[in-house]
């Protein structure tokens, strides 16, 4: 018994021993790391770049324990003791999901001394490169967990991150724990938005999975950060952020930038996470909170007057994805576009884009000043020219058709009505598509002409509007005469005629401002009042506009008329108008179906309201 356990005994002192050896040998090789560190520079500041230490009690048996003070208690390193990074001991970490020009990031930063760290597919990219790489886990000694849900959330990275290195008890802390600090960090996040976005969208569990943590945290913690550490998270900064390395300046504004661009991007990604979790949640259009990410397409001569600053911004809301419209399309020839084009573009391919039937539209201050629908589209433009040839001249012309090359000529050749001479001349040409030949020929109309190609606008929409310190947001007005029912509530029945002339007014009036009236005969627009204070001095610029071709005419009034007899109802049906269509929902109702019964005129009633402000 004695002897078993003498043996034991010696075994046991054998075995303390020989690991005393060994951490002494360890926290020796530590001490005399640390020690070298701070001879070597009068800064806290110095990266270590692979010693782990898990024992909090190495550094004080160095003879030299550093008490992590209080920072009310700690006074700041100066500027002067303030040092960057050293050759060979320069950290820059790397996760990215989108690797474009990894490579060339890689083997500009292991040039200029950078030890690079990086995470799963990103370190085997650069290692396939034949760029050194360390991967975090040999940082933090831990091995990806969860399914790759934790790799990075280590105070091993973060506090290489975080760390002031003007902060003397930040730096005292790194040492205490062997951590070393980062000056670079890029970094870029799991493509949620194009995965919730993708054709046959994601199921649920995917999406969540799709939802990047770790990365936003690191791109956070640099931004914050940005004194010491450089944020990047877009690949067309890669050039700049070496640019910047080689100059080895304390450039603050390049670091503020990239700082702000980082927390941007963080804040674009959780405004389509929150987006798309809210219509997975509850699906109701208008959320408590709503965060509209708008991405820059475009800095513009001047806003809607010269002395106003203006830029153009495309919404990267998810349900505009793939979801058509102005700000998405391309532009074939001609100058940049304007603040005052872009609105009057808009104005015309929504309402080109309403119309079933080829159709041309022609807009001037975001109103149609000439509609008309035809099966042939060189008809349609003409009269649709003709129907306002002087508001037509320096407008924005619209097809909901493709340009052809007759369609290109007729653009670049026709002559204005009013003399036959002159050439017509316009802002923009808008279409779904152009054959090759047809944009040929627009091109050599005039070299100002913009030639915009367009995708017709999804159905269900949110409209925002601003306010002074507020947004209105509101369903589209996506009603077209199929959504509806025209009914007759007077003595007289239209014709089938006349009622598709009504129908045909009443989508015309639809795009045009408030108080409006539209007068409308063979799917061709006659004559328009818009924008009026009241609607009798809309009706009376429509009727003026249109001529003796109201004769038999539709009529149709975005809201209901207030009055009827010697107001507008009347001098309406007095003027010849053979149908008339509008919402209804006055008091004096009665008075306006009595009047066009006297005057044999058809009534109808839509019960849908067409304000446009």
């Amino acid at each position: 018994m004695f002897g078993t356990a003498a043996t034991t005994t010696t075994a046991a002192a054998a075995a303390a021993a020989a690991a005393n050896t060994a951490q002494a040998a360890r926290t020796d090789l530590l001490c005399a790391f640390r020690r070298n560190t701070i001879a070597s520079s009068s800064s806290w500041y110095h990266p270590i770049a692979c010693i782990q230490v898990h024992s909090p009690s190495l550094w004080s048996s160095c003879g030299g324990p550093i008490r992590a003070m209080a920072e009310s208690q700690t006074p700041s390193v100066s500027k002067d003791e303030a040092q960057p990074s050293y050759p060979g001991n320069k950290q820059a970490l790397i996760s990215l999901s989108d690797k474009k020009d990894l490579e060339f990031l890689g083997n500009e930063l292991q040039e200029l001394g950078y030890m690079i760290v990086s995470t799963g597919g990103t370190a085997t990219a650069l290692e396939n490169a034949g760029i050194s790489v360390t991967k975090v886990e040999q940082l933090t000694s831990f091995p990806e967990m969860l399914g790759g849900r934790v790799k990075t959330l280590h105070p091993n990275i973060h506090g290489g991150i975080l760390a002031r290195r003007d902060q003397k008890h930040h730096m005292e802390a790194l040492n205490k724990h062997g951590i070393g600090t980062f000056d670079v960090v890029v970094v870029n996040l799991y493509p949620f938005y194009d995965k919730v976005t993708s054709t046959g969208g994601i199921n649920f569990e995917d999406g969540i999975e799709n939802i990047d943590i770790g990365g936003p945290a690191m791109i956070r913690a640099a931004a914050k950060n940005h004194k010491d550490v450089l944020i990047v998270v877009d690949s067309q900064d890669y050039p700049a952020l070496i640019e910047f390395l080689k100059r080895n300046h304390n450039d603050q504004q390049f670091r503020r930038k990239l700082a702000w661009k980082a927390f941007q991007h963080v804040a674009s990604y959780d405004s389509a996470v929150s987006e798309w979790l809210w219509k997975q949640t509850v699906g109701d259009k208008f959320p408590p909170s709503l965060t509209v990410p708008l991405s820059l397409k475009s800095s513009l001569r001047y806003g809607e007057n010269p002395h106003q600053k203006a830029a153009f911004y495309v919404d990267k809301s998810l349900y505009e994805v793939n979801a058509g419209g102005i700000a998405t399309s391309i532009q074939h020839h001609g100058k940049e576009m304007s603040y005052n084009n872009y609105l009057d573009a808009d104005a015309a391919w929504n309402c080109v884009s309403d119309f079933k039937n080829p159709t041309c539209v022609i807009v001037k201050h975001t109103n149609p000043c000439g509609v008309a629908s035809r099966n042939d589209i060189l008809e349609a433009y003409r009269l649709a020219v003709k129907a306002d040839p002087v508001s037509a001249f320096g407008g924005i012309v619209a097809f909901n058709i493709e340009v052809d090359e007759a369609l290109a000529k007729e653009i670049r050749e026709f002559r204005s009505p009013t003399d036959g001479e002159t050439r017509m001349f316009y802002e923009i040409v808008v279409a779904p598509s152009y054959t090759k030949k047809g944009l040929e020929i627009l091109r050599g109309k005039s070299k100002t002409l913009r030639i915009l190609e367009a995708e017709k606008n999804e159905k269900g929409k949110l409209s925002l509007r601003q306010v002074g310190g507020g947004w209105l947001a509101q369903d589209s007005d996506d009603l077209v005469p199929e959504d509806i029912q025209f009914k007759v509530v007077s003595e007289k029945s239209p014709q089938e005629s006349e009622l598709h002339d009504a129908e045909f007014a009443w989508l015309c009036v639809k795009h045009v401002k408030s108080n409006a009236i539209v007068i409308a005969k063979n799917n061709c627009m006659l004559g328009m009042g818009s924008g009026q204070p009241n609607r009798l001095e809309s009706l009376r610029i429509a009727l003026r506009k249109a001529g003796d071709g109201v004769k038999g005419a539709a009529l149709a009034s975005d809201a209901f008329f207030p009055f009827a007899w010697k107001d507008a109802v009347e001098e309406a049906c007095e003027s010849g108008i053979g149908v008339i269509a509008e919402p209804g929902g006055s008091i004096r109702d009665n008075d306006a179906i009595d009047c066009c019964n006297k005057y044999d005129v058809s009534l109808l009633f839509t019960n849908v309201r067409h304000f446009r402000h």
